[in-house]
């Protein structure tokens, strides 16, 4: 299994309506690709701020194997709504932290 953590520093006054309507089309690619087991968003908690470096909010997905991911990372619509999420990043793609990993 690839578990995709990715980590989103938007910019100040986002609304949260935004941010969840956002995450909200991502949970729906579940019924484009097949594989995506889990997909879940939350704040970032932690108190290291300084470490934190602004990415508060978070999202993964966990894929059967690097070929699924593979197939949503090329998907259409997938990049379409990553684009619509870098432009409300601070710096645009400076905004986003990527982090794939097999468990």
């Amino acid at each position: 299994m690839i578990r995709h953590f990715v980590a989103l520093r938007f910019k100040a006054g986002t609304p949260k309506d935004a941010k969840r309507g956002l995450t909200d089309d991502l949970s729906g690619l579940d019924e484009r690709i097949d594989g995506i087991l889990d997909f879940r968003a939350c704040p970032n908690i932690s108190v290291e701020d300084p470490l934190v470096r602004g990415y508060r909010d978070l999202f993964l997905f966990d894929f059967r194997d690097a070929s699924v991911r593979d197939a949503n990372l090329a998907d259409e619509v997938h990049q379409g709504i990553g684009a619509r999420i870098v432009a409300e990043l601070e710096g645009g793609a400076e905004g986003v932290f990527v982090l794939d990993f097999e468990t």
